[in-house]
């Protein structure tokens, strides 16, 4: 254990050498993968790492990650998901389920010319990560899951029903749902003040949007250390460029999702897997979720599992830890 942690700080070290030199080298292209183009930034030479990003992220959160793995002898290849930055965004909410955008992973893997690959996800990421991973087991070599647990399919309930019995019609999932009214809601507001409401909860308590109040924020909106105005200008010229409407559509398809992958109900993820959450995330404080990660249940939906869970943190954990989770994502796959 001793010896695991000195070979982390060591790590951690050389990840804040390279993470000063910033976004530096890194190469980016587009593909054209399950229909659609997609952009793709990447950096390094050796096996190839994805990094899959969540809302409302880019390719861009995994700046710090790219340049420390590349460093240590991986290809790390971050794409914008479809709906995503400089990634072509269908229309139709049924575009967004689940099984095509791991379609576009799949297609990616192909197009990369790896057969198999190590897979990083974060929030949606994970998600679909989670997916990827129990749809075609066979593509990836080993996970690390961030701030979103696996989550079995529950065959009584539509997701959208369970989450608003459980929070109400002012949560955000529920109050996303509707195609065009957030997107109004968040013209309004603006894009640049809506990513730093989302980029900076740092809350246990579940996300809400009163719709008597929206999205206007209480005051002004400080910046935690882990995020710059320049990030924050970079995230919102890439959202004022493609629009909210494809990231929103990711939570419009989730009754969809959960129809289509009603064969996998009860199914395992067996890739060997890390999960790494914060104490203060949002989904790790919803109701009933630390009992089903630490008391077996997630142990027994992905057997080949290790948990980690940093003190202090919240949901945006692949920024705001971004040496430490460099560190932990490569102690892991380096094993494999």
């Amino acid at each position: 254990m001793e010896m695991l942690k000195s070979k982390l700080v060591v790590f951690a070290l050389i990840a804040a050498l390279f993470q000063a030199l910033g976004t530096q080298g890194i190469s980016h292209s587009t593909i054209s993968v399950n229909g659609i183009n997609m952009h793709i930034a990447e950096k390094g030479h050796g096996p190839v790492v994805l990094l899959l990003h969540g809302f409302p992220e880019l390719w861009y959160t995994w700046r710090h990650q790219i340049v420390a793995l590349a460093a240590n002898g991986f290809r790390a290849v971050a794409p914008d998901l479809r709906g995503y930055g400089d990634t072509d965004a269908p229309q139709s909410v049924g575009n967004y389920t689940t099984p095509y955008v791991v379609g576009d992973l799949v297609a990616l893997i192909d197009a990369l010319g790896e057969q198999q690959v190590f897979v990083v996800g974060h929030d949606w990421g994970s998600v679909i990560a989670w997916h990827l991973c129990m749809f075609r087991p066979d593509r990836v070599k080993a996970l690390v899951a961030l701030s979103v647990a696996f989550q079995p399919r529950d065959p009584s309930k539509k997701p959208t029903e369970r989450l608003q019995a459980a929070f109400g019609d002012n949560y955000y999932i529920i109050r996303f749902q509707e195609p065009g009214k957030m997107e109004a809601e968040i013209a309004r507001a603006g894009a640049e003040t809506v990513l730093k409401e989302f980029l900076t909860y740092h809350s246990a308590a579940p996300l809400m949007i009163p719709k008597d109040k929206g999205l206007t924020p209480n005051g002004s909106l400080p910046l935690p250390s882990w995020l710059s105005e320049a990030d924050v200008k970079y995230y919102t010229s890439k959202y004022q460029q493609k629009g909210f409407t494809g990231p929103l559509n990711y939570y419009r398809a989730l009754d969809l999702t959960w129809e289509l992958t009603a064969p996998w109900t009860g199914a395992q993820v067996k890739v060997p897997t890390k999960f790494i959450v914060g104490d203060m995330d949002l989904t790790y404080n919803s109701p009933g979720v630390k009992d089903f990660i630490h008391n077996g249940g997630l142990k027994k939906f992905v057997p080949n599992l290790e948990v980690v869970v940093m003190k202090g943190v919240g949901h945006f954990i692949n920024e705001e830890k971004a040496r430490d989770i460099s560190a932990h994502i490569y102690s892991f796959i380096k094993k494999f």
